[in-house]
């Protein structure tokens, strides 16, 4: 697996063959499109509501996004904040860890959380906080399976649903 930064063409934008790869990553995870009610219409994203989530992610201080690659093909992405929007806390967190629907339980999720976790280490950070849609059990599984912990239950700070904060020192 590769993993790189997202790099935005000209004026910011995405070039067309990988927005056409995100577009079908995201919609390849209907599931989590319909418990996170992120999309109008999770059975219809389009290339544009892809652009726009990204750049909102991407317009965050302290934001990434890391496109995880295998076979010359988009396999998943990640979305890191270095800092949460609340100053006492010190942790980075997950925004979004995505594996392609036709590649889960290969291994990727798990190997693409690792390199997260390996890059804020590196940057000497002690642990890495993350927010689960308390409704998605699959994704709880997969976090406390490689070693994440609830510490709080909390309403999400976009949309106000509930979830729930777990943690992993580093």
């Amino acid at each position: 697996m590769i993993v790189e930064p997202l790099e935005l063409g000209e004026e910011g934008a995405l070039p067309g063959p990988l927005l056409t790869e995100l577009t079908e990553l995201y919609a390849s995870n209907q599931e989590f499109q319909q418990l996170s009610g992120d999309f109008p219409d999770p059975d219809d994203i389009r290339p544009e509501q892809v652009a726009a989530s990204l750049a909102e992610e991407l317009a965050q201080p302290g934001a990434e996004v890391l496109l995880a690659r295998s076979g010359g093909r988009v396999i998943g992405i990640s979305v890191t904040l270095a800092h949460h929007p609340d100053p006492d806390d010190p942790d980075p967190w997950i925004g979004l860890l995505m594996v392609h629907a036709r590649d889960h339980r290969m291994g990727f999720g798990r190997e693409l959380a690792e390199i997260v976790e390996k890059r804020f280490r590196a940057l000497g950070r002690t642990g890495v906080k993350l927010a689960v849609l308390d409704n998605n059990r699959k994704a709880l599984a997969f976090w406390r399976a490689i070693g994440y912990q609830e510490i709080d239950r909390r309403k999400d700070l976009r949309a106000g649903r509930d979830s729930i904060v777990m943690r992993k020192p580093l």
